[in-house]
């Protein structure tokens, strides 16, 4: 059976977590540092021995499990991993009936049957905003008719090589001097051809009119200081225009704002309170 909130205490609601890299450490960070009041029932990881050494410098670091004895000590499992691990990972999780939390949210539209799977177990699979902002406006408004939904990113050349539509066609942006597009196309094929940089645009699609309608555009622009989202409905509502301008990580594909959205998104979960659509 699906994991009951109501009749679990607040201090057994272990969430377990899948990746320890910039998204899990910054989630780790903050539970032992006290700001996000939930218990980690453990963590597990591609490579054990890196995730074992951050570990160690954590005031109250949570147990390294493999992977079955993760799921079966957490009510919720997050995923930030990359978009490889999303299918699997999601069909295991939601046999077990528990909660699923995905990051990697672009590897889920080519996987449409694990939204069905989800509602048929009864398990929550929640999907944070990440780096945009705005998709309340968007949910509301594809309540009613709306006729385009487009998507611009920005982000310098160093944030998109190595991106899997760069290297099948050939593309270099090395030595690039001026702002150039380098994708447009659906939020479908941005997420295919872009793992690792636009999930923003699957959340966008998945919030409004679908990962085929929703129009993605990718420019690399050389400089560029804060990974740049700009985001246009029109509908019967109205105009609604979302622009966002994220300070990168560490890593320059992944801003700050997403690891602050996936900690929100976490203290929400176990919240009797929520605002916003």
């Amino acid at each position: 059976m699906p994991w009951d909130r109501k009749r679990m205490p607040a201090n057994e609601r272990g969430i377990g977590l899948v990746g320890c890299g910039t998204l899990g450490r910054a989630v780790l960070r903050s539970v032992s540092e006290g700001r996000l009041p939930v218990t980690i029932s453990g963590i597990t990881s591609r490579d054990e021995a890196k995730a074992r050494a951050f570990l160690d410098t954590l005031r109250q670091a949570p147990p390294y499990l493999e992977l079955p004895e993760l799921i079966d000590r957490s009510s919720l499992i997050v995923e930030a991993a990359g978009g490889a691990v999303v299918p699997g990972l999601a069909r295991h999780v939601i046999a077990a009936g528990k909660d699923l939390m995905l990051i990697s949210v672009g590897a889920l539209l080519d996987h449409p049957d694990l939204f069905d799977e989800a509602r048929r177990r009864g398990c929550r699979l929640l999907i944070p905003s990440g780096a945009i902002a705005g998709l309340d406006g968007i949910k509301s408004a594809c309540e009613g008719r709306v006729e385009r939904v487009t998507m611009t990113t920005r982000k310098p050349p160093e944030a998109l090589e190595g991106a899997p539509y760069l290297k099948e066609r050939g593309i270099s942006l090395a030595g690039l001097t001026e702002e150039f597009e380098v994708f447009r196309g659906s939020a479908r094929e941005a997420c295919r051809g872009f793992p690792a940089n636009v999930n923003v645009s699957a959340a966008v699609s998945l919030a409004g009119i679908g990962p085929d309608r929703t129009e993605v555009r990718i420019l690399a622009v050389p400089g560029l200081k804060r990974n740049s989202h700009d985001v246009e409905v029109i509908g019967e509502f109205g105009e609604l225009g979302i622009s966002i301008r994220n300070v990168p990580t560490e890593n320059p594909r992944t801003g700050k704002l997403t690891a602050l959205s996936i900690i929100r998104t976490i203290r929400e979960a176990f919240d009797t309170v929520r605002v916003g659509t």
